[in-house]
């Protein structure tokens, strides 16, 4: 699909990749299944929308592996046969992702903080080397309480890496849970502003807004490093995954999947089976 088909039916598109990510989930009887609903409409914003073949994407919430490989199969690069290998024995698709087997993954992820650091590095190489590109990291808000996720941004600025393009997955749950609760609020834009980022916030679920906030930072050549706080609900689409933090974990019971699937196919793609 081309941009402009994109943003002219943005509801059905994530609605399209929501179900396929619930299919395979509940194929693998696996869990992260919030965390990848959370960011299927920033991956559609970067990965369909503004990524080159020449940029690189690193999803450093590595958890939500699911979200990456659906959309990969959207775009052409991971084939069905192989999609349905996801989290089996033997797969080169497991619960994080894993580096060496797809070009649109880079690096092994999951090992959360890290994400940032490299993202930061493949920007400041491509810098050195005069090469027009950007790098993109979608992170998680519970990995602004890393230290390596600080180190990072200071290094982009000190660096000026106006070519890197940071997304935090802003849902407010983590692990153990809500991330004010474990380490405060690092993930608040005034401190980020404050040490001299880029900053937008925007919906995260509005993958119009976030189309074009990427569009306007990438126009923005001035020499600061860009980070987008993007506001979004942790299990989104599905009533009973919303903001709980037992959906970082549990895979879902049949009836579970079937509520989700209906769900999500009443909310996402009814304007486009009326049309």
């Amino acid at each position: 699909m081309q941009t402009e088909e994109i943003l002219k039916n943005p509801h059905a598109v994530s609605g399209r990749l929501r179900l396929k990510i619930l299919e395979m989930y509940y194929k693998a009887n696996a869990g992260h299944i919030g965390c990848s609903l959370s960011c299927a409409d920033i991956l559609i914003a970067v990965l369909f929308l503004h990524k080159k073949e020449k940029d690189t994407f690193i999803l450093s919430k590595g958890h939500a592996a699911a979200s990456l490989y659906a959309s990969l199969n959207w775009l052409g690069e991971i084939p069905d046969r192989t999609l349905d290998t996801y989290y089996k024995e033997g797969t080169s698709l497991p619960a994080h992702p894993g580096a060496g087997h797809f070009k649109g993954i880079p690096f092994a992820t999951g090992s959360l903080g890290h994400g940032f650091p490299i993202g930061s590095g493949i920007a400041h190489a491509a810098k050195l080397s005069g090469e027009d590109s950007y790098a993109y990291v979608v992170m998680s808000d519970g990995e602004t309480n890393e230290g390596t996720s600080w180190e990072a941004a200071h290094y982009a600025i000190q660096n000026k890496l106006d070519n890197l393009i940071v997304v935090i997955d802003r849902n407010g749950l983590q692990g153990f849970g809500y991330t004010g609760d474990v380490l405060g609020v690092t993930a608040d834009s005034r401190k980020w502003e404050a040490i001299g980022m880029d900053l937008a916030e925007v919906d995260g679920h509005d993958i119009g807004a976030l189309y074009e906030t990427i569009r306007v930072m990438k126009t923005r050549k001035n020499g600061v490093p860009k980070l987008i706080m993007a506001n979004t609900v942790k299990g989104k689409g599905v009533s009973y995954m919303e903001d709980k933090m037992e959906w970082h974990y549990l895979p879902m019971s049949a009836q579970q999947y079937e509520g989700a699937v209906r769900e999500i196919s009443e909310a996402y793609l009814n304007e486009l089976t009326n049309a």
